[in-house]
């Protein structure tokens, strides 16, 4: 897994950046609100039908757009500015979550109208995650991937920290009309943000100038791109085929590349799918309620934060494909022990060392991917994990809700270490392939 050469941890110097700066905040502001809403709509759905089974079906409807949606929007992301494709798509989600806010205002609201939004939502997150992986590739400097992305996830974490805490105590007051509508209100501002980011139209495929402040490096987003290989490559026609094909022909010809997309996709199915089981284990087992939920996700969040902030510093001591075994091999071995933690803190405790594993799997697959990945090929690349990821996804919900339901939760958390394992054999390719390619380079000749 290479990295390429990083300046190291200078948050300054990031922070400098004014793009980054309101990059950093609109997904901050986006992550509290979308936090309140999955951990609101949730808790709303186990506690209207009393099913896990309906909690998978939630996560299923959520899920499903992106295995058809990427296979265009991947495209879409790679033509047009993927600020205003951003803009687009926070604004749109912003309207829908609050005509669904206003139907449960009205006491018009019910599980069909939850079900309805989460699909609409799904279409959206389908494309806007992807396109804003590949929106940190343009806004941030070559040699900052990593503490960039870790910045990144803070913010997701962060906002997921601040959502989780209050969560409990606002669908107890406000319902789940009060959440939906904080949550509409965070797409706007994010959106916000969006604009506020750089000013003009800018084509992936094209190379612009963008003024930084001195002395920091040329973004990548103005640098010429030398990570594709010095061979001729085929020519594909124009138009949305053959563009799509490019995008397929480019990551059988980098195994590598795939490699680290299988880890983050196995991974990312894990993390979501596990929603299932976390919620039915603090209702059954630790009988905690909305607000030990809310605790539990809180856990969660504060430790992807301390991972993020914790990334930059382990990969300047440490390999960082070491660390990052060692943080799925964690993931496999603790989910499959989870149902054994019996009290509510020790849970909070694990689930924090999960999100600090999480965080540190995720900051370094997508630096090393946004390493290895030409910008004009970012989004294909990026919809493609997400395509397997979904499909992972929409399995791993539906099996575990029902292991949950009629098998037990010890036998569910097992298959979720499974899925983890399947990540730490996806790494462990990856890494080989590395050093055989290192090996190659090295010999004379």
């Amino acid at each position: 897994m290479e990295l390429g050469h990083q300046s190291g941890v200078d948050w300054k110097k990031l922070f400098a950046q004014r793009g980054f700066r309101f990059f950093f905040a609109g997904v901050f502001v986006s992550l509290c609100g979308s936090g309140m809403n999955f951990a609101g709509v949730t808790w709303y759905v186990l506690g209207r039908t009393n099913s896990t089974v309906q909690v998978s079906l939630l996560l299923i409807l959520m899920t499903i757009p992106g295995l058809f949606i990427p296979l265009f929007g991947g495209v879409l992301i790679d033509r047009m500015d993927r600020r205003r494709l951003g803009m687009t798509l926070d604004i749109a989600r912003g309207f829908v979550v609050a005509g669904i806010s206003a139907l449960f205002f009205l006491h018009r609201g019910g599980l069909g109208s939850i079900y309805t939004m989460v699909i609409l939502l799904g279409v959206g997150s389908a494309i806007y995650w992807s396109n804003t992986n590949a929106l940190v590739q343009e806004v941030i400097s070559s040699g900052e991937l990593v503490t960039a992305n870790s910045a990144v996830l803070i913010a997701v974490q962060g906002g997921l920290a601040i959502s989780g805490g209050l969560v409990g105590f606002i669908y107890d007051r406000a319902g789940i009309a009060g959440i939906l509508a904080i949550d509409a209100s965070s797409y706007f501002i994010s959106a916000f943000c969006l604009y506020r980011l750089r000013r003009g139209y800018f084509a992936p495929h094209v190379t612009h100038r963008i003024d930084l402040p001195e002395p920091l490096e040329t973004p990548l987003a103005v640098a010429e791109e030398t990570s594709m290989p010095p061979l001729i490559e085929p020519a594909f026609e124009a138009g949305f085929i053959g563009e799509f094909r490019e995008g397929i022909h480019y990551l059988r010809n980098h195994p590598n590349v795939l490699a680290l997309g299988l880890t983050y996709a196995c991974m990312i199915a894990g993390v979501i799918s596990a929603n299932v089981l976390v919620v039915a284990l603090t209702k059954d087992i630790l009988r905690a309620g909305a607000t030990g939920y809310g605790l539990m996700e809180s856990g969660w969040a504060v430790g992807a934060v301390a991972g993020g902030f914790a990334a930059g510093f382990l990969v300047k001591h440490i390999r960082p494909a070491r660390v990052l075994m060692i943080s799925l091999v964690t993931l496999a071995i603790g989910n499959a022990l989870f149902p054994y933690a019996r009290w509510l803190a020790i849970a909070t405790i694990m689930h924090g060392i999960f999100g600090a594993c999480r965080a540190l799997g995720g900051v370094l697959t997508q630096s090393a991917i946004m390493t290895a990945v030409p910008r004009r090929l970012m989004g294909r690349t990026q919809s493609t994990f997400a395509v397997l990821s979904t499909l992972m996804q929409i399995m791993m919900s539906f099996s575990l809700g029902w292991l949950a339901q009629y098998s037990g939760l010890p036998v569910a958390f097992a298959l979720l270490g499974i899925i983890y394992s399947g990540a730490v054999v996806a790494a462990f390719r990856a890494r080989s392939m590395a050093r055989a390619t290192a090996t190659v380079e090295a010999l004379p000749g």
